[in-house]
């Protein structure tokens, strides 16, 4: 998770002097070629001569001054009774592309108006030195989207919380209100946050994001680059749908989780995180929460679909954190472990891949089956588990709490299995 530059701005900008320079140098022409020999000409020849220039002249001028009145906006390029009479006397195409566009741009506009309210900016507060106040670290985006018993709940990404000893609202006005963190996960990226709802007027409309397509129109709004661009809207299509980017949740650099997100070329930038991904209606269908930052990247963003979100901002709102199965077990891949502790650990040579048991939580559903420091765990109800990204997505996306699942696992390079019943994280 650059600056959004109005490019229809600066492009009026260089029309306009363009318009001028055409202007000036065609004149510079003009002077020019009177410097030459004249020949004898009748008076009334010339007079006739210089109507017709100072006419050809005065035409130049106002058609360069009128150009630079519609590249600046200053003149509107058509009225609607000219967009109307265009649209009788042309095709029916035509016709019905510019109405086609007209609409669709208006509907936008009107419902994205009352959207963009509802997300606010999110300060993120930490404490340099115990001998300073709390200090604003960085700033996000989140959206209101529940307003109950006087309170209002806003959700936004974990990343824009994380560290924070003090959270802030930024609301529309710029007012601040300090918010409470409910419950944050950092597996989905995703934190609620509790406001006074008294001075919160506007919550944001949940769309879907089941019947999403590809290619169509859909648009952040958040806060680049910190407040100073508060409620910055960008536009793009849907590049992509149940994309599947990995992750580094626990700073080892190595993926130990998979998201799956909606990809878009609407530019999200560092501050957008937290903030809304809506459609042509207005409704939120995702949340804003990455992009690939690299300079041969342009145009590759990621939002949280609000169909995988919703659930988890649930349990995040009622119980503060996200119950998921558990083993009791500490674990890092064969060619993750320390050389002074690979002379424990016995293999087949056939044996590739696995999860090295570093350590064994006491009273742990691994405790209990049995398994052991340096059992080197190959698979989990038939599925390979040779890394810790396959075996967080095999226990928090196919297995359940009290189920009992088949655990496969070399111990003195023969190969064994136990049953485990998986209990919740506590």
């Amino acid at each position: 998770m650059d600056y959004n530059n109005n490019n229809f701005s600066d492009e009026n900008k260089e029309s306009s002097s363009e318009s001028t320079t055409e202007v000036h140098e065609h004149n510079k022409e003009k002077e020019f070629s009177t410097d030459k020999p004249k020949k004898e000409v009748k008076s009334g020849s010339r007079t006739g001569l210089h109507f017709f220039l100072g006419g050809l002249a005065g035409g130049l001028i106002a058609v360069a001054l009128i150009a630079v009145l519609l590249f600046s906006n200053i003149l509107p390029l058509a009225s609607k009774a000219d967009e109307n009479t265009s649209s009788d006397s042309g095709t029916s195409n035509n016709a019905n592309v510019v109405k086609t566009m007209a609409s669709d741009q208006a509907e936008v506009a009107s419902n994205i108006d009352e959207t963009s309210k509802a997300v606010v900016g999110v300060a993120n507060l930490q404490q340099q030195s115990v001998w300073s106040e709390s200090q604003e670290a960085g700033t996000g985006s989140g959206i209101v989207y529940k307003k109950e018993d006087g309170k209002a709940y806003v959700v936004t990404n974990h990343h824009v919380v994380e560290g924070a000893e003090q959270v802030d609202i930024i609301l529309n006005d710029d007012e601040r209100l300090n918010a409470k963190v409910l419950g944050s996960d950092s597996l989905t990226d995703l934190a609620i946050l509790q406001v006074d709802g008294d001075k919160v007027t506007t919550v944001a409309d949940l769309g879907t994001s089941k019947n999403l397509k590809v290619g169509e129109t859909v648009l952040a709004i958040g806060n680049p680059l910190g407040m100073e661009f508060a409620n910055t809207l960008t536009k793009g299509i849907i590049s992509g749908l149940d994309r599947s980017v990995s992750m580094d949740t626990n700073g080892d650099k190595q993926p130990d989780w998979v998201t799956e997100v909606i990809q878009t070329d609407a530019a999200i930038n560092p501050g957008n995180s937290g903030g809304a991904l809506v459609n042509a209606k207005g409704q939120v269908i995702g949340i804003n929460s990455m992009k690939i930052a690299q300079n041969a990247v342009e145009g590759i963003g990621f939002a949280i679909p609000i169909d995988s979100a919703l659930p988890v901002m649930e349990q995040l709102e009622e119980n503060g954190e996200i119950e998921r199965p558990l083993i009791g077990i500490s674990t890092a891949s064969l060619n993750q472990v320390p050389p002074q502790y690979r002379n424990e650990i016995k293999l087949p040579e056939d044996v590739e891949g696995g999860m090295v048991v570093a350590n064994v939580q006491k009273d742990s559903p691994a405790a209990k089956a049995g398994l052991q420091q340096f059992d080197v765990i190959t698979e989990i109800n038939d599925n390979k588990i040779t890394s810790l990204l396959e075996l967080r997505k095999f226990l928090y996306s196919d297995a359940s709490i009290g189920e009992e699942v088949q655990v496969k696992f070399y111990r003195d390079g023969k190969l064994e299995k136990t049953e485990v019943t998986l209990t919740a994280k506590e």
